[in-house]
């Protein structure tokens, strides 16, 4: 329920039963009373980084109060995950959660995805792999038989991000010599292929889909199930012979323990938030495509996508 309907309600009641209303003294009860602060685990200019930005405007509309989006890089997201779960759990800390999410724990980072209450998923981005234009290779295949024989590097936002593990599973699957060269953020890695500083980057269509339409990189494979709209004429990876699947996809979070009703408020306010047209015209320009699943729906998926993690990233 947002707060126009509650101050509607609020004030029907006291016509109706001529009891003093103080609304000063209702605000102190209320939520949202104060500004919500939305961090993000990854440097400004990413998937991420867009999403929270889009969906924070938007619930700033719907709530009334100033959501203020904080950038907290580092360590592959878990410094900012850590931050969110020690903040009282009273839903004026929420946060970003990626599909780190499901991978931070089998790479040895201090991560329990019990620590959290699960909001709501809002996107997703399948993984792609791209080469600067300038670079010789123009099919995966191509990319890979290169890398037999001579060392790669490829970049992307993190250690325990789906994008090195992507790289990590092509590599164990091919026997190619792929080497995986962590940012903090899917644009410095991005920024780092088109610099020629690495050979390749594996990153979100919401990352690439820009310097695709461009022409300053070459996109070689998605790594979905069907093709993107943002990249015509580029194949799927399994359409190239290589049976791969991985997203980014992302959504919204709180600590453990946020109270059901104030957890009810944000979930509408983030459903309304991500079904809005001026959230969809925020993204889907970048390539990243719009997906809605409940709290309940998403933590049960981030559980299914962790076991999956577990088996891929397995020596």
């Amino acid at each position: 329920m947002n707060t126009r309907r509650l101050i509607i309600k609020a004030l029907a009641a006291t016509a109706l039963t001529g009891v003093a209303f103080s609304a000063p003294a209702w605000a102190q009860d209320s939520f949202p009373s104060k500004d919500i602060t939305f961090v993000v685990q990854a440097a400004a200019g990413g998937a991420s980084d867009r999403t929270s930005r889009a969906i924070a405007a938007e619930l700033e509309k719907d709530l009334g109060v100033s959501v203020i989006v904080e950038n907290r890089p580092g360590a592959t997201g878990t410094v900012a995950f850590a931050h969110v779960a020690e903040q009282p759990a009273d839903g004026y800390t929420i946060g970003f959660g990626p599909v780190e999410f499901a991978i931070a724990e089998h790479l040895g980072y201090d991560f329990d995805r019990a620590d959290y209450t699960y909001l709501a998923q809002v996107m997703n981005s399948p993984v792609v792999l791209a080469v600067p234009a300038n670079s010789p290779y123009n099919t995966l295949s191509e990319f890979i038989e290169a890398a037999k024989t001579t060392e790669m590097s490829v970049s992307n936002s993190g250690a325990a991000s789906s994008f090195a593990a992507t790289t990590f599973t092509l590599a164990k699957l091919t026997e190619a010599k792929l080497v995986g060269v962590p940012f903090d953020g899917g644009a410095p890695a991005v920024a780092a292929a088109l610099g020629g500083h690495v050979n390749a980057v594996t990153a979100g269509a919401g990352e690439t889909a820009s310097a695709f339409a461009d022409g300053s990189l070459k996109v070689l494979a998605i790594f979905a199930e069907e093709a993107h709209p943002a990249f015509p004429g580029v194949p799927t990876a399994k359409e190239q012979g290589y049976d791969l699947t991985f997203g980014a996809w992302g959504g919204v979070y709180g600590p453990a323990g946020i109270p059901d009703d104030v957890k009810a408020i944000l979930e509408e306010s983030i459903k309304k938030a991500a079904s809005s047209q001026t959230f969809l015209d925020a993204i889907t320009p970048a390539g990243i495509l719009p997906v809605y699943k409940t709290g309940e729906e998403w933590k049960a998926f981030v559980d299914a996508e962790a076991a999956r993690y577990a088996e891929v990233l397995a020596p």
